[in-house]
């Protein structure tokens, strides 16, 4: 199902579990999509686990989860170490951490047939498209935050027909930590968790 969307705001929350865990994320409601929550940690409290995932009334359910020792120090899910599912599909992804572009450090991944491309414009905004063949002429996906503190929002608009799945990637990401996507980004990324790694290490 192609659909043409308006703009639509996702606005930040937060709540503390009993057991003092903090879950956060994005929530707020697509006039074609309905309502769509992302939450972050999502599932059980394990070790060594950290998973985003997003819900909807239209749209698939997607999570991304990310496995590993550098979990313990993560709020959100990396692109390390990491997979990506789009309500029962998995999804393959590569990237190239060393190229010198934004573009050229764009994460890639194949779902349902369809190839994407998640581009960071800046440390706040970044891009999702879904490439065009024969058949489709893809979608623009552009999301962006904006505001602080518990004023954060993020906003999403989109070029072109899209489709449930390129809906709930894009709102998916805004509970990813996408640092890597920027050279500067993956140089601040590498400090804070050597940084953090010593700080464990020190407790």
């Amino acid at each position: 199902m192609h659909t043409t969307i308006s703009p639509f705001t996702l606005a930040y929350w937060k709540e503390r579990q009993p057991v003092g865990l903090k879950k956060f994320g994005w929530q707020g409601t697509s006039a074609e999509f309905g309502d769509i929550r992302v939450v972050c940690p999502a599932g059980r409290d394990m070790p060594n686990v950290v998973v985003t995932e997003v819900r909807g009334g239209l749209i698939p359910t997607s999570t991304f989860e990310t496995r590993g020792a550098h979990t313990d120090v993560a709020s959100m899910p990396t692109l390390n170490r990491s997979t990506l599912r789009v309500g029962d599909a998995p999804v393959r992804m590569h990237r190239n951490r060393w190229a010198p572009t934004h573009r050229g450090r764009s994460l890639h991944m194949t779902c349902l047939g369809d190839s994407y491309r998640l581009t960071a414009i800046n440390r706040r905004a970044y891009e999702l498209s879904r490439q065009p063949d024969s058949e489709d002429p893809g979608a623009v996906l552009r999301v962006r935050q904006s505001g602080v503190g518990s004023g954060r929002k993020v906003t999403v608009q989109a070029t072109g027909r899209v489709l449930p799945a390129d809906v709930s990637l894009a709102a998916l990401f805004t509970g990813v930590d996408r640092s890597v996507l920027t050279r500067r980004g993956a140089v601040r990324a590498g400090f804070s968790r050597i940084f953090n790694f010593w700080a464990e290490s020190q407790a």
